[in-house]
């Protein structure tokens, strides 16, 4: 006991030489032993008081807890030496030798909030010096509690809240506020000594948006001004990360502070006043990249605003009111159709002396990756069934298509088996018709590309291709189904794996021609039909 005693006294002077209490005494936020302030996490009655009363919450959006103040002549509260002494013990639980034998979660979770308290006291600036005359008690709702002297001129030159509560106490006298179950007692504490700054904003440098945000809520709600407009200057000015963004925006909207909250939000609304422009910025992002010169650049933008698309489409609650129309979508595919019957045609006269034949098949290959990616896109969007119908009337293109060697064209190909896949899943719904004129203007060049398709295209599926095939075909009549079919067959035996292999297809109407035939519906009415002949 005596090595104890010892030892706690050793402990003692050690923080006194420090110097960390007597900076706290110097600036005001520890009273002298003989007017201490008290941090302990334990409640405590306030002391005995000449008349107190219970503030009203200040208006809405977030009402302050429960406030008390009491006004008194005298104050009772521990001493000087038993803060050394929570000091002391805060700190011998911060060696490893202690962290062995951790005490309660509890227990030391007041530990650090008693150090952060301590921290943000000592880093407080009383004007002028001299002792505080209002003793603020803050309490959460889980038993923490801390006790702190101030100045109840602060207090009332900065918040309208506490000028309030504090009008009409006789002057000269000390003063007892409490403020109960607040969601975080250190908090308020920090909104306190941010009253204490010259420049609050300097004083928020380097702090969390969380932190920030916290503090703003207990400004506006102690309806300390200073405090509010140095919390906004912050959040305007600091990056914010996607999950700050959203805190703050919810924040701002459930406070429903006044002007300059909007200037905060600037970076991420849209001025209601101004005409949305989403058509012509869709349209100059989607033309760019079908323009571009580099193709490494161009890939990665395909895969950015396909992304970008994409997310739209699985958060339907965030979308733009002003919707991409389809007059753009199809603007954009006669651009592409445009270019790709410029390159045929170039390409099919070649040999007459025209451009380069590696450069034109450069550019069909190009061509022809946009108008996949531009299909991909109005299947996404749900506007591909006018497509069926334009690449099925593309003549032309299909004639100058022919003329062409399989190496050079067969990724235009790629845009028939794009529509049978689609067509096939049902993301496409179109007419028998459209169908058929598709598969009678395309399906003999995919037949004919099929194989250039499966070895030099690194993302061909192949086993898609053939089930989106196998679908379109038997959504048709069953003589065109037969007629295909028959005529699949004979390629087939003739080129095996160069042929798309559609066997799922011919079992199927096979089955439907031959082993369960429908014929029609019988008359199961029971009805008997007598024919009478009457003389005349």
């Amino acid at each position: 006991m005596a090595a104890a005693a010892a030892a706690a006294a050793a402990a003692a002077d050690h923080i006194l030489k420090s110097g960390d209490v007597s900076t706290m005494i110097r600036q005001g936020f520890l009273s002298s032993p003989m007017s201490p302030a008290r941090i302990s996490p334990a409640a405590s009655p306030p002391p005995p008081a000449s008349h107190s009363f219970s503030s009203s919450s200040p208006p809405p959006p977030l009402p302050p807890p429960t406030t008390t103040t009491t006004t008194t002549t005298t104050t009772t509260t521990t001493t000087l030496f038993d803060m050394i002494a929570e000091e002391e013990r805060y700190r011998h639980q911060q060696t490893p030798a202690i962290r062995a034998l951790p005490a309660p979660s509890g227990s030391q979770k007041r530990t650090r909030l008693q150090a952060r308290v301590a921290a943000i006291l000592a880093g407080g600036k009383y004007p002028d010096g001299g002792a505080g005359d209002v003793e603020l008690t803050v309490s959460s709702g889980d038993g923490f509690r801390v006790s702190l002297t101030v100045h109840r001129s602060v207090l009332a030159a900065h918040s309208r809240f506490f000028a309030e509560k504090l009008a009409g106490a006789p002057a000269g006298a000390a003063h007892a506020v409490e403020i109960c179950d607040c969601d975080d007692a250190v908090v308020y504490v920090e909104a306190v000594a941010l009253m204490y700054c010259h420049q609050p904003r300097q004083k928020l440098a380097g702090e969390t948006i969380s932190k920030v945000l916290a503090l703003l809520k207990v400004s506006a709600a102690i309806l300390f001004d200073a405090g509010v407009a140095a919390c906004l200057e912050h959040l305007e000015s600091a990056p914010w990360t996607e999950d700050e963004e959203e805190k703050v925006v919810a924040a701002l909207r459930q406070l429903r502070l006044p002007q300059p909250a909007s200037e905060v939000l600037v970076r991420v609304s849209v001025d209601p006043g101004v005409p949305s422009r989403s058509e012509g910025v869709f349209l100059r992002l989607l033309s760019g990249v079908l323009q571009a010169k580099d193709d490494k650049a161009r890939r990665e933008m395909k895969n950015l605003i396909s992304g970008l698309l994409q997310e739209d489409d699985h958060h339907p609650h965030r979308r733009s009111s002003a919707e991409v129309s389809k007059e753009t979508f199809y603007q954009l595919c006669h651009q592409c159709l445009n270019s790709l019957l410029v390159c045929l045609s170039e390409a099919a006269d070649a040999e007459d002396g025209g451009r380069d034949r590696g450069t034109l098949m450069a550019e069909i290959s190009r061509e022809a990756d946009n108008m996949l990616w531009i299909v991909d896109l109005l299947v996404r969007k749900n506007v591909g069934e006018e497509f069926v119908w334009l690449w099925a009337d593309q003549m032309e293109l299909a004639k100058l298509h022919s003329k062409i060697p399989s190496m050079y064209r067969f990724e235009i190909s790629r845009v028939t088996a794009q529509l049978c896949v689609a067509v096939g899943r049902g993301q496409i719904l179109v007419s028998r018709e459209a169908k058929s004129s598709l598969l009678r203007t395309w399906l003999e060049a995919l037949y004919e590309d099929f194989g250039w398709m499966r070895r030099a295209s690194r993302t061909f599926d192949k086993k898609l291709v053939e089930d989106g095939l196998c679908q379109t075909i038997l959504t048709l009549p069953m003589p065109q189904q037969q007629a295909i079919l028959l005529d699949w067959f004979d390629r087939f035996l003739n080129k095996g794996d160069d042929c798309p292999d559609i066997q799922k297809a011919f079992q199927i109407w096979w089955r439907r021609a031959f082993v369960r035939q429908y014929v029609g519906a019988e008359d199961n009415s029971q009805l008997q039909v007598a024919l009478c002949m009457y003389p005349t």
